[in-house]
């Protein structure tokens, strides 16, 4: 049964698509089956690794208006799948409200693909709304991209509030899988304090590997490639491989 990890970050421009993409593609390339999941209305994930964002998408998945077969996109990296979103995700979010269980519509979406995938990682939109919860509710761990600036560590208590309230009434069994930086400059004093504040007060939840800055991991979703097919030798490419290995070590 597949593992299933949740990006969140309420802060937009932080890097989840891009870690969530390429931590699944280097898992991927290591040889385990890797599911990724679109669930942000803007349809980055889905353009950053090449798949069409026609319907069936996530939504009809999730309306039950199609199959997981249909809706399922193989990309170019062997073992990595991608579940699309389009635009018509951000109606669901006003749908869902008056729905019974409203927070479990992913979880319900995802369950027949379970068996078939080591591995299922899902890309929330950057907030704390519904289509969040329903990520969260649907995770067995979450993954928290963090800029290394100083507004990033107030945002990580309020996203840590939020965690806690999911595990006291929606998801018992989910955990914190661990908090990584992002966009590091080394360069900065501003950066080099914030990881030492942060490492300093999460100690274990924070992963050894920092994603520095990088442009060709900028550039490589607007040619739908994961960094490893863009540039395979470049420190963001390398980074990453190195942090989809922890990820996998921690389990």
């Amino acid at each position: 049964m597949a593992k299933v990890y949740v990006f969140v970050n309420q802060k937009g421009g932080v890097g989840k698509t891009t870690s969530a993409i390429n931590i699944g593609a280097y898992m991927a390339a290591a040889g385990k089956k890797v599911l990724l999941v679109d669930f942000d209305s803007q349809g980055n994930m889905s353009s950053g690794v090449g798949v069409s964002k026609d319907k069936p998408t996530i939504y009809e998945l999730m309306a039950g208006l199609a199959t997981y077969e249909q809706t399922v996109r193989h990309t170019e990296v062997i073992n990595l799948d991608a579940l699309p979103a389009s635009i018509d995700l951000s109606g669901a979010a006003i749908e869902l409200v008056d729905q019974a269980e409203r927070e479990f519509f992913l979880k319900k979406a995802l369950e027949p693909l379970l068996p078939l995938y080591d591995y299922i990682l899902i890309d929330c939109p950057p907030s704390l709304g519904l289509l969040t919860l329903n990520g969260l509710a649907a995770a067995n761990s979450v993954l928290i991209p963090m800029q290394c600036e100083y507004f990033a560590l107030e945002g990580i208590s309020l996203l840590l509030q939020t965690v806690k309230k999911v595990q006291a009434s929606i998801n018992p069994n989910l955990e914190i899988g661990g908090i990584f930086f992002t966009m590091y400059d080394s360069r900065t004093r501003l950066a080099n304090d914030v990881v030492t504040q942060v490492k300093a007060y999460f100690k274990d939840s924070v992963f050894s590997t920092i994603i520095p800055r990088n442009v060709r991991l900028s550039e490589a979703p607007s040619h739908g490639k994961p960094v490893c097919l863009y540039d395979p030798s470049c420190i963001g490419a390398r980074s990453y491989e190195s942090l989809a290995a922890e990820v996998v070590r921690r389990g």
